[in-house]
């Protein structure tokens, strides 16, 4: 039975029961990862963190206690807004967040009361595609948020997200083309299943096949692509409370804050399930640990679940560590290298899986070939000519006057470029090097 088929067979009330769970769990999962993040970050810190703080469930009821605040506390709104896009944005961006799941395996085949399904809402032809059309239209509730609070920290805030998320996008779909190269389908389930296929093929027990490792590179830049898209540190930069206050959510409080609030965290989880299906095999178990704990029936949710969790300690990891960038060099990471070798790295896979397919490339060699494109990437992306691209930045920059305060705010210098108070000492001190060597040799010649 195909699995097409299974979810073709779904009674309505299965298909209920689904979306009621799935809903349910995105927001006790989001409560726990509020606790979470604020727990492991203490631990980073050398802090106590919520669970010393006198509450209820080990620190658990400090998120529970702030989001009922968030729901009883005024709603209110600055007269200056537009009242309807005010309310409508974060609606855009609260169901957005949550149909995204409906296309993640989150297990395998189980039965339902009685029905043969899947731990999985709905799958298609094209379910890979949906999850990035659905992060397509959040990118409008933030843009909304902005126009419609009237505040210029708004809307340079959603200006900067909307520009940050269209461009990581970019970069996120083309390291999914590899994925569909490979394993010859865009549907979720399916993917799933094909990397449950045997690593070197023959013995089932083998290491399977997990894209993560077949395809690397991919893997890397869906990797920094994800925390670009969700806005998390060191990408903040559309909430980055030193110049925009809190961007596109500065005007936003109580219940609608809250769905903003909840929606970021959602998609910090959808993006960590789509890496785990995609890259890290889905609901499959962790080799060789499939022989204690296996992924059929509900146990897949388990592995999911567990692996779901470990790259949202990634995120909470980055940031508990990383400065955020600055926005000039946070773009020039998307355009100029994500993109570019994602392209490059997609025309790679393509002509690999077209060589296999017609079986001119078997064997050994691929994997040999796979290794020098690796190593060509790494040498590309590490011993690049940026320093000389530097240099002569610094050189064209030197014959330029600088205005600190031309256009009415005081900005930094460009690299190259000098304040002129600081250019006067410069020349000041450069004269007193030159009249130093002079003076001793005059010394030199009265003695």
């Amino acid at each position: 039975m195909t699995p097409d088929s299974i979810f073709m067979n779904d009674p309505w009330w299965i298909v209920l029961i689904k979306v009621v769970g799935v809903v349910i769990l995105l927001l006790t999962w989001t409560i726990f990862n509020v606790w979470y993040e604020r727990r492991l970050v203490a631990k980073m810190q050398h802090r106590l963190g919520p669970i010393m703080n006198p509450v209820a469930l080990g620190g658990l009821g400090q998120a529970l206690g702030d989001g009922m605040k968030l729901l009883f506390k005024e709603d209110f709104a600055p007269g200056m807004v537009d009242k309807v896009l005010f309310s409508i944005a974060p609606l855009i961006a609260g169901v957005a967040a949550f149909t995204a799941w409906s296309v993640i395996p989150l297990g395998g085949e189980v039965n339902m009361f009685g029905v043969t399904t899947r731990l999985q809402v709905a799958d298609m032809p094209v379910s890979a595609l949906l999850i990035l059309a659905v992060a397509s239209v959040a990118i409008y509730g933030f843009v909304l948020a902005g126009w419609a609070s009237q505040s210029p920290y708004s809307l340079l805030g959603a200006l900067r997200s909307s520009a940050q998320m269209i461009s990581y996008e970019i970069s996120m779909g083309l390291s999914y083309v590899a994925v569909f190269l490979y394993a010859g389908s865009m549907s979720t389930s399916q993917i799933v299943e094909a990397q449950a296929q045997p690593l070197f093929g023959g013995n089932p027990l083998q290491l399977q096949q997990w894209y993560w490792l077949l395809l690397f590179p991919s893997f890397v830049i869906y990797a920094i692509s994800m925390v670009g898209e969700t806005n998390r540190a060191p990408f903040d930069l559309p909430e980055c409370e030193s110049e925009l206050v809190s961007g596109h959510l500065t005007e936003y409080t109580g219940f609608r804050y809250a769905i903003f609030f909840l929606a970021e965290y959602i998609n910090m989880a959808t993006v960590s399930a789509v890496a785990t299906t995609l890259f890290l095999g889905g609901y499959k178990a962790i080799w060789p640990l499939g022989f204690i704990i296996p992924d059929t029936g509900y146990w897949g949710f388990l592995w999911f679940a567990i692996k779901v969790q470990l790259l949202i300690s990634v995120f909470v990891w980055l940031r508990g560590t990383l400065p955020r960038f600055r926005y000039d060099q946070f773009m020039n990471l998307g355009w100029k290298w994500l993109i570019p070798i994602s392209l490059a790295w997609v025309m790679v896979i393509a002509l690999l899986r077209g060589l296999t397919n017609h079986g001119l490339l078997q064997g050994p060699l691929l994997w040999i070939i796979i290794g020098v494109v690796f190593a060509l990437l790494l040498a590309v992306m590490f011993l690049g000519g940026s320093n000389a691209k530097v240099d002569g930045m610094h050189d064209l920059e030197e014959d330029r006057d600088f205005d600190a305060f031309a256009g009415g705010f005081p900005v930094p210098p460009l690299p190259g470029q000098v304040l002129p108070e600081l250019a006067d000492v410069v020349a000041g001190s450069a004269d007193t090097d030159q009249a130093a060597p002079a003076a001793s040799d005059d010394r030199k010649d009265t003695e």
